[in-house]
């Protein structure tokens, strides 16, 4: 073999989607086939045996191959290679089609990100179908195979097993939200100028978690129908009234954040036309005061103007001017003066310019 074969052959495993295989018997585990192909064949071996295949972006060959040995319907396929799909549970036969949205709060972040799997069920198979790194579903698989009672029950323990991990995600989901309300609270009555968008964008989050949430009743409902022979064992029925319980609970604190973040929307917007009749205000009296001192201003101007008009005429020493030789010239200009000072002070008083 060539170094390039080799590197082609790396390069496939690469781009391989199965990231987990395994086959169970009686609850507990009996292989963990390298291939598609041995798993198919253990299944043959083994007639009461499961097989377990999480996938990870698989590609349409991958797809196709379980598709023909599983007998899986055409339209679950296409769902499940093209993704953003709403949270349902389908029935194919004697298989089951699950759609479920996980999410998980990023700290860091302070924003929900949300995940997407598909599971197809069958009597003796279970696949799991991810594109994003939420739902990890290792936690699952350990917990599962740490109790052998639960895995002998079949494909519909471990379709419980996923959805209740993936429930039980959503407990720091809603841990998160309730503190972001609370900080935008502070940022509402803080007057913080961002606290518009970030109610927004928090609102939005909301309401993509209450859709993850909301279809889980009708889902578990159905769950609990089993399979094609309708039967589903006490302690998993038991197991499924928990989950819808946990559920209920998300449900009923989604619907308190929608209102939380209505009032806080109405408040906010409330106190931001507060602010800017306030600032209005503001303008409009530092507006009026302006004006008042330009008034002011043009008053005095105007009452030193006419002094000034009659010094400067009799300042341009021509020497034919009249009262230029008249004793009482001086004292009769410097009363004019003061006469029309005053008259122009008494008529600006009373308009209230000065």
């Amino acid at each position: 073999m060539t170094m390039a074969d080799t590197s082609s052959e790396r390069a496939g495993a690469r781009r391989s989607g199965v990231v987990t295989n395994a086959v169970y018997e009686n609850g507990a585990r009996i292989a963990s086939p390298s291939s598609l192909h041995e798993t198919f064949d253990m299944l043959g071996a083994h007639p009461t045996a499961l097989a377990w295949i999480g996938l990870y972006r698989p590609d349409a060959a991958e797809l196709a191959e379980l598709k023909s040995a599983f007998g899986l319907h055409e339209l679950a396929i296409e769902d499940a290679a093209q993704g953003h799909q709403r949270p349902k549970l389908e029935r194919y036969g004697d298989t089951l089609f699950m759609v479920l949205k996980a999410a998980h709060y990023d700290d860091a972040a302070e924003e929900v990100v949300f995940g997407e799997l598909h599971v197809f069920a069958g009597t003796n198979f279970l696949i799991t179908v991810r594109h994003s790194e939420s739902p990890d579903l290792a936690g699952v698989r350990r917990r599962m195979e740490t109790s052998p009672d639960t895995l002998k029950e079949g494909t519909e323990a471990v379709l419980y097993g996923i959805l209740d991990a993936v429930v039980d995600g959503y407990g720091p989901v809603v841990a998160g939200l309730a503190n972001d309300i609370d900080e935008i609270e502070t940022q509402v009555f803080d007057g913080d100028p961002r606290v518009s968008r970030r109610i927004y964008e928090l609102n939005r989050e909301v309401i993509e978690f209450e859709r993850a949430v909301s279809p889980l009743s009708a889902i578990i409902q159905t769950l609990s129908t089993g399979f094609a022979d309708g039967y589903v064992g006490e302690v998993l029925e038991q197991y499924l009234r928990d989950v819808a319980d946990h559920v209920t609970q998300a449900k009923e604190r989604i619907e308190e954040f929608r209102v939380l973040l209505r009032d806080i929307l109405a408040v906010n917007t409330s106190l931001v036309g507060q602010r800017q009749t306030e600032e209005a205000r503001a303008l409009s009296e530092a507006s009026n005061q302006q004006a008042i001192e330009s008034r002011r201003i043009a008053g005095w101007a105007a009452i030193l103007f006419a002094p000034s008009l009659i010094a400067g005429i009799y300042g341009m020493n021509f020497r034919n001017m009249p009262e230029l030789g008249w004793v009482f010239g001086y004292p009769m200009a410097l009363g004019i003066m003061a006469l029309f000072m005053l008259i122009l002070y008494i008529v600006f008083k009373r308009r209230g310019w000065l």
